[in-house]
């Protein structure tokens, strides 16, 4: 990034705190009572909270009960607002804070949460998963209850919107289902309808399907029948929540997987002998952010990393010993299902030759401001019914593995967090169930390894690919155990590497899914390690920022041989694309045209072809694997005169994105930056949000940014980065943007947006002794006195 680029930046994020200043003096009131000495119900012993100059909080406890317990009043402190909107939504009491808008929000929530045997639910996890909950859950509420009598502590969004938290039971956390990632329900009915359309040939230009395959209409299914809203409650259901001002609006959702890189690399290609793990989750980028960093010490446990802020341990990140990492694994773990309803009463549905009845419950939801509203949840012997077409008699519902017990996401990282060799790890993930995850592993002895988890269905009549008749012929045949994926530890090539790409063995007998992100990052990775045996920490925060597109490389490529024609925007597309190397720097004008014709015009096109409008909009991208195929490949795809219809393709789209851009950034192409056009931006529910910045990338860099088209704000992406020197852990370096907090009145709310924005890292501190070079803030939390709370 150039320093004009870097400056306008670092600007924006001065503009966007000094916005803030308002919140300022309720943070000094908080600060006024935020003695170094709090009394907290339920703690054993003190523990020492150490705030590092980087917003990082060290918990050192005398016993892991304790430690738990301050984690969750530790991230009640900092994350009070986000904690208890998460827990609103996920159980679906929006309404009883917000008021009567948010009721259908609320009862699609519902029908998407674990209504199991919760003796079942417990044992599912790790042997203290129970007890680590309830502690923290026990600190969340501590905090609440200080909260409550120290109300000038209160933070400003609760004040602005006329509400309190809540407080909280150990069962919030495992029945929530709804804020994992999960496949694959809307590229079934994305595929049915395209089905309907067009057959195998719109099915195809949907997604490039791994290993090969072509999907199989189950008998019985007709793809016309499934209707293009049914999955809008299942959607609204898993929908975030922001503000505008102090009016609620519900954002829409992504229905595309999210990503994430990580790799390791044994001791034979470091610098230093020693492995090092790298990884960066890619997920929305919200302010406050999804991950919180922390630090929990006490006897028999010393690990540090970054979690969701409403769990208690971390996901990534290491321990003394072991050092860990995650990134979607495709696993297929949703079933659309087809019931035909009883033609004189709906309430019940064909199964097995009878008719069986769905259940109806019957919940009151809380309406602030006015009478509770009832609400009916129907389900079927495989899940929540998510639509009813009466007129055709049929009804739709959701099966899906992550509604079996011990899927709670990322909550068997909890356990995993403790194991210190690879063959322990491996057995501690065995049991992982969703969201599906690589877990990647890397530990002091010089093991790295890759170790698969996620609860994959067996499904032994269909391939999951399209909605099934729910009558009985195709029902799961129970679940693979978790010992039954593949798995890998010290390969030759001394490194491990995982994009979200298809990475199961060729021929190997458990069939998980076959919807798998591009290769390209995974790719351009082992490219780069590959390459030499001298590898460093910062070498690998720079990979981590690498916006090298290979397949931009290979479009530009078949742009040489296309004639320009008569149109004069169309000849001025080509020769600036022409000289495009493929890396998409936020100050590249090659990028700033190339990105938004691939996702904006040359993508759609592609897909119009091929499908109805209406159904090639529900597709949030097309796949840059299946449409650089009919650039390279055309007979394939445009049948007579393959090319010549492939160079119109081109030229029309292109004449149409110069156009686009022209009317963006104006007439001279020269001028051109396409982070004039993407741009980053941590939002905030409330508006206090931080940005924008100027963004590089590509939904197919290493720094990858997915974004819509003809919206270039970047929707998701790596704000948080992590890069660990195994075994000597204070070499390690992370970024969390925009900041750990979630008072916008902190100076962490915004702190990393700055470093993360020009690629830089900050130290993540492990030893006593580096915390204590580093240290901010000491608050000493101590047992309550008896007879006080």
């Amino acid at each position: 990034m150039r320093n004009s680029t870097l400056r306008r930046a670092v600007t924006a994020m001065v503009v966007a705190v000094c916005a803030l200043t308002p919140a300022v003096s309720a943070r000094a009131e908080r600060d006024a009572a935020d003695a170094s000495t709090r009394e907290v119900p339920g703690l054993r012993e003190p523990v020492r909270l150490v705030v590092d100059r980087y917003g990082v909080p060290h918990l050192y406890a005398r016993n892991t009960d304790d430690v738990f317990l301050a984690q969750g009043y530790n991230a009640a402190r900092d994350r009070l607002f986000q904690l208890d909107l998460w827990r609103r939504r996920g159980l679906g009491l929006l309404s009883a804070a917000f008021g009567p808008r948010y009721v259908d929000q609320d009862r699609a929530a519902r029908l998407l949460l674990y209504r199991g045997d919760m003796q079942r639910e417990w044992a599912a996890y790790g042997p203290n998963t129970r007890r680590a909950v309830t502690a923290f859950v026990s600190g969340i509420n501590a905090y609440i209850d200080w909260v409550d009598a120290h109300p000038e502590a209160l933070p400003p969004e609760f004040r602005r919107l006329g509400h309190r938290p809540d407080r909280w039971r150990p069962e919030d956390v495992v029945r929530i289902r709804s804020h994992g990632l999960a496949l694959n329900a809307y590229p079934e009915a994305l595929r049915a309808a395209a089905m309907c359309a067009n057959g195998q040939t719109a099915a195809r230009a949907l997604v490039k399907l791994e290993p090969a395959h072509e999907p199989r209409v189950p008998d019985g299914l007709d793809p016309c029948t499934v209707p293009a809203d049914v999955l809008d409650t299942y959607l609204l259901g898993i929908s975030s929540v922001t503000f505008d001002g102090v009016a609620l609006r519900s954002e829409p959702p992504s229905p595309a997987p999210g990503g994430s890189n990580a790799w390791a690399l044994a001791p034979s290609r470091t610098a230093t002998g020693r492995p090092i793990l790298a990884g960066d989750p890619h997920r929305a980028t919200p302010a406050p952010a999804l991950r919180y960093v922390a630090h929990l010490s006490a006897p028999g446990l010393d690990v540090i990393g970054a979690g969701e802020p409403v769990l208690p341990g971390i996901s990534l990140g290491h321990n003394d010993r072991a050092a860990f990492s995650l990134t979607v694994f495709a696993a297929d773990q949703e079933d659309l299902q087809v019931y035909r309803l009883h033609p004189d009463d709906p309430g019940r549905y064909r199964y097995r030759d009878r008719w069986v009845p769905f259940t109806t419950v019957r919940e009151e939801v809380p309406v602030a401001g006015s009478t509770p509203r009832q609400v009916e949840l129907t389900f079927s012997r495989h899940g929540p019914v998510l639509k009813v077409d009466a007129e055709r008699g049929l009804a739709f519902g959701l099966r899906t593995a992550w509604s079996e017990p011990g899927a709670a996401p990322y909550l068997t990282g909890l356990d995993a967090m403790t194991a210190r060799s690879y063959p322990e790890f491996a057995a501690k993930v065995r049991r992982w169930a969703a969201p599906p995850e690589n877990l990647i592993y890397a530990d002091t002895s010089g093991t790295i390894g890759w170790v698969p988890g996620a609860l994959v269905p067996r499904r032994p009549r269909h391939d999951g690919l399209l909605p099934v008749p729910g009558d009985g012929r195709y029902e799961w045949d129970g679940f693979h155990d978790g010992a039954e994926l593949p798995r890998v530890s010290n390969p030759k090539s001394g490194f491990i590497a995982s994009a979200n790409e298809y990475d199961m063995p060729d021929g190997h007998p458990v069939r998980v899914g076959y919807e798998w992100e591009p290769s390209a990052r995974k790719e351009r990775i082992e490219d780069v390690l590959s390459g030499s045996t001298r590898h460093t920490v910062p070498e690998m925060a720079r990979l981590q920022r690498d916006q090298v597109d290979e397949y931009a490389r290979r479009i530009v490529a078949v742009l040489r041989d296309i004639p320009s024609g008569d149109d004069p925007d169309t000849a001025a597309a080509l020769r600036l694309l022409r000289d495009y190397d493929g890396t998409a720097s936020a100050d590249s004008a090659g990028a700033a045209l190339f990105e938004p014709w691939l996702i904006g015009h040359l993508g759609p096109a592609f897909l119009a072809r091929f499908m109805p409008a209406a159904v090639a909009a529900r597709v949030p991208r097309a796949d840059a694997r299946q449409v650089i195929d009919a650039l390279e490949h055309p007979e394939r795809w445009f049948g007579a005169d393959a090319v010549a219809v492939r160079d119109r393709l081109v030229q029309e789209t292109l004449r149409a994105a110069y156009a686009d851009v022209r009317g963006r950034l104006g007439a001279d192409p020269a001028a051109w930056r396409w982070g004039s056009l993407h741009q980053a931006l941590f939002a905030n529910p409330l508006g206090d949000s931080v940005g924008p910045f100027p963004r590089g990338g590509s939904v197919t860099t290493v720094d990858a940014s997915t974004y819509y088209r003809g919206f270039y704000r970047s929707q998701s992406g790596a704000a948080y980065r992590m890069v660990l020197d195994v075994g000597a852990w204070d070499n390690s370096t992370f970024v969390s943007a925009p900041g750990q907090s979630g008072d916008p009145s902190s100076p962490h709310y915004a702190d990393l947006a700055a470093a993360w924005t020009s690629g830089a890292q900050v130290p993540l501190l492990y030893s006593a002794a580096a915390v204590a070079r580093n240290t901010e803030s000491v608050i000493t939390l101590v047992p309550a006195a008896s007879g006080r709370g």
